[in-house]
């Protein structure tokens, strides 16, 4: 590290549990983020500040009125952007030295497979199920740790999926892929914007602690916030022996 990021990792580097060996981790690291909006803000503005040293960001969508309500990553002026570019730019504002890969696409299952093979982590922030099981499978054939979360009305979720850990359940076990999950969207129910606030920055936060190998992460663990009564509920899971995704693994 030279001096300038000496001085602007300075708070991390006095933390025990990250110190200068832990900064470099993460500077040396690559944090693949699918999604830009409410969850994909929080996530990329702090892994960016955090010194993640490179972050691809993945969004096919642009900038709405509507998204502003809630996408800190997004500003008045870039409405009708691509999410992608607009995140990118702010992230530039923040942290100049963070590469940053701007991808103004859909991932799908093949751009999937090559994206998550060169990450360090993964983030879902993502809205529906047919992406999520998508990106799970990526992790789990790539042997690499998913920080997934979720948020919709004032509901919240948060889990880890770590396929290099022995026998961790993926997010396939959680939610059977052949099962009918009712498919819900801020667009027709609504969102509490400090929601998605509030569970992206916990997918950074665990994101930050896999990078650099401190503390116990979520995994095998699924914590869902009400946040009506601002109540955390967390629930122990277990791998299942018939997932389709990973109990070949």
């Amino acid at each position: 590290m030279n001096d300038q990021q000496l001085l602007r990792y300075s708070r991390h580097i006095l933390l025990d549990e990250i110190g200068i060996e832990g900064q470099e981790k993460l500077l040396a690291a690559h944090a693949l983020i699918i999604g830009a909006g409410g969850l994909g803000s929080p996530v990329a503005l702090y892994l960016a500040s955090a010194g993640i040293g490179k972050i691809t960001l993945v969004d096919h969508d642009t900038v709405d009125l509507t998204n502003l309500q809630r996408q800190i990553l997004h500003t008045t002026e870039r409405i009708g952007q691509a999410k992608a570019l607009s995140g990118q730019q702010t992230l530039a504002q923040i942290n100049p030295d963070v590469e940053v890969v701007a991808l103004c696409e859909r991932a799908d299952e093949a751009a999937l497979a090559q994206l998550v093979a060169s990450a360090s982590v993964v983030l879902d922030c993502t809205d529906n199920f047919a992406t999520r099981h998508a990106i799970n499978k990526a992790c789990v054939n790539a042997g690499v740790p998913l920080v997934s979360g979720a948020a919709i009305r004032m509901d919240g979720q948060l889990a880890v999926f770590d396929p290099r850990s022995g026998n961790t359940p993926c997010y396939a076990c959680l939610f059977p892929p052949d099962q009918n999950f009712e498919e819900v969207q801020c667009s027709t129910m609504g969102v509490f914007a400090p929601l998605v606030g509030i569970i992206g920055t916990m997918q950074a936060a665990e994101a930050l602690k896999l990078v650099a190998g401190i503390g116990e992460s979520l995994a095998q663990k699924l914590l869902l916030l009400d946040a009506r009564n601002m109540e955390w509920t967390r629930i122990k899971t277990t791998r299942s022996p018939d997932c389709p995704v990973c109990s070949h693994k």
